[in-house]
């Protein structure tokens, strides 16, 4: 048996780009242009979580893992959300929001239970309760601000990489030959 050379495929004409290049060429645009807009997207996030923070005006207590520092940048956020939450334990005796009951008994200014015309103990709101819910909205938020630099350096990193794509692909468009 004897075989049968394959086809050749003719050369592209002169002056006309082959496919595969024109292909590299929008595959590069393509890459550049999301990798700007991720990595302005990114700068973006960060500059504003930044300022965000600056609005706030904290600064850290003493008793901080970061003492007496402005809240800024994702650690010093770390820190202070780490010192609220340890404060608020203090103040609950170790106890968390659903941990501990909706009302306690009103207390007199001896120390007293307060009695109704029944003899049974007044409820009143439980105030420690309640402050859990002013510290978790405060550590929400500064943890949210942690997540959001952690985002913007994400998207920095794949902007980088998807521009480092693109160049890839341009100078690879005239070295390709890609046979279909």
């Amino acid at each position: 048996m004897i075989a049968t050379p394959l086809p050749v495929r003719p050369a592209p004409t002169v002056g006309k780009a082959p496919r595969h290049r024109t292909l590299f060429i929008w595959m590069a645009f393509l890459a550049f242009t999301v990798g700007v807009g991720s990595v302005a997207g990114g700068v973006t996030g960060a500059v504003f979580t930044w300022n965000a923070a600056v609005t706030e005006n904290i600064t850290t207590p003493d008793d901080a893992s970061i003492p007496e520092t402005p809240v800024r940048g994702p650690f010093t956020m770390l820190s202070q959300a780490a010192i609220i939450a340890e404060h608020q334990l203090a103040r609950t005796e170790g106890l968390r929001y659903a941990e501990m009951p909706r009302e306690v008994p009103v207390l007199d200014e001896a120390g007293n239970p307060v009695l109704d015309t029944n003899g049974e103990p007044v409820m009143g709101p439980n105030e420690a309760r309640l402050s859990w819910i002013t510290a978790t909205a405060l550590t929400s938020a500064l943890n949210l601000g942690v997540m959001a630099y952690a985002l913007s350096a994400f998207a920095v990193v794949v902007g980088l990489t998807l521009i480092g794509i693109g160049v890839v692909f341009l100078a690879l468009r005239s070295e390709v030959q890609v046979r279909i």
